[in-house]
């Protein structure tokens, strides 16, 4: 979810005008840029909506198409579905989809309100962030919808939950230091590590297909930035270092790549770059904004 609107929404999540105005705030080859397909979201038909391209930016094509705000979207291991937010429903839910569009299903169905969906490398699991409990918390269920556990169990808010390669660890956003910071935990919740350490707010985290990075956003230069650090946390870097906002980071299946999310023309565009920071290039190129990009397999 945007750390621009966290606070906000976070705050007064249960009003869903608020959720719907913030939420914004996830044919052919790949080009070149990593491979696969890049899933978004953007509201150039007027409202947030699911899209997917090729990674070149060529074919972008809408997914979902209702009068809700859908975001926040997921590809499978596979790559044949996509787990998304939608409030179609009044409040926030996890969705999923064939990657095609067809097959829309909510899989939570709950009066909370639930976002964040990431699927599990073998993707059997979808861990999403859900604020049932009072507070928002890293859940995990079945791929189906079943067995919905709390995995972090405080009373701060926890969120934007990412698998490891071999599944074993979760990386995750926490502000129970007092601000932003990335933990990861083992699988099943325990052993919770916060990595980051440092007075600005961190989020987004996104593992590199090794599993041996973590890229992820940071304001600890005075405005959002995408970093990279090795999965213990060492070795924190900046690779995008611009005055733009740059947010939601997501590793390519060869690791080559890390498409997000930029304002730097003026408007939330999406940008692939290589993995060291270098060769950051737009492409959605639309007047529209466009955020929550997800590389597929």
């Amino acid at each position: 979810m945007n750390r621009r609107i966290a606070g906000q929404v976070f705050g007064i999540c249960a009003l869903l005008a608020l959720v719907s105005l913030l939420a914004g705030c996830g044919g052919g080859g790949g080009g070149g840029n990593g491979g696969g397909k890049i899933a978004f979201n953007s509201d150039r038909d007027g409202n947030r909506e699911i899209y997917v391209m090729n990674s070149d930016g060529t074919a972008p094509t809408r997914l979902t198409n209702n009068a809700a705000a859908d975001y926040d979207p997921a590809f499978s291991p596979d790559g044949s579905k996509i787990a998304f937010t939608s409030v179609r429903d009044g409040n926030g839910e996890i969705y999923v989809m064939n990657s095609d569009g067809t097959g829309q299903t909510n899989l939570t169905n709950n009066a909370a309100n639930d976002y964040d969906p990431a699927f599990s490398p073998d993707g059997s699991k979808i861990a999403f962030m859900s604020v049932r409990d009072g507070n928002g918390e890293i859940y995990v269920m079945n791929s189906d919808g079943s067995v919905q556990t709390n995995l972090t169990n405080n009373p701060a808010w926890d969120y934007d939950p990412a698998f490891s390669p071999d599944g074993s660890k979760i990386a995750f956003e926490s502000v129970r230091d007092g601000n932003g910071e990335i933990y990861v935990m083992n699988s099943d919740g325990s052993v919770q590590t916060n990595l980051t350490n440092n007075a600005a707010y961190d989020g987004d985290p996104s593992f590199s297909t090794d599993g041996s990075k973590i890229a992820f956003m940071s304001v600890r230069d005075g405005n959002d930035e995408i970093y990279v650090m090795n999965s213990d946390g060492t070795g924190q870097a900046n690779l995008t270092n611009n005055a733009a906002w740059d947010q939601f980071p997501s590793f390519s299946a060869d690791g080559s790549k890390i498409v997000f999310s930029s304002n730097r023309d003026g408007n939330d565009e999406i940008y692939v770059m290589n993995s060291d920071g270098s060769g950051a290039a737009n492409i959605t190129n639309n007047a529209a904004g466009d955020q929550d990009p997800s590389f597929g397999p």
